[in-house]
């Protein structure tokens, strides 16, 4: 597992540096971002997972989903949505996402997730 790289998107400051810290204790190498990226940021980061908050002030966590998805420099990097929207299976698929997390989640949810997509066991 050593290294493999995750991008977090989520606007809740509180939830990204959780999220890093337990990811960075596991050996995961994380990069956090309150904000939306455009998708150069994100093929220029070569991220081995991404893992993107559904609604996200000024942004739609589904419609950056649904452009990596259908950009030749990123559909291959798996995407996990989180949220707590009861519809985040449905809206998971029509966004072509890879999984999703729903909010609130477990460290071990969101792990075990991680090691899935990044294919560590």
């Amino acid at each position: 597992m050593a290294g493999k790289k995750i991008l977090i998107l989520d606007d809740d400051k509180d939830i990204l540096d959780s999220m890093r810290m337990v990811l960075e204790f596991k050996g995961y190498q994380v990069h956090t971002s309150a904000h939306a990226e455009n998708l150069n940021s994100i093929y220029e980061k070569a991220p081995d997972l991404i893992l993107i908050d559904l609604w996200m002030s000024g942004a739609d966590g589904s419609d950056i989903c649904r452009h990596l998805k259908d950009n030749t420099h990123t559909k291959h990097i798996p995407v996990i949505i989180i949220s707590a929207n009861a519809n985040i299976k449905e809206l998971s698929h029509n966004c072509k996402a890879d999984g999703y997390i729903s909010k609130p989640f477990e460290i071990d949810e969101l792990f075990s997730t991680v090691r899935q997509h990044t294919g560590d066991s």
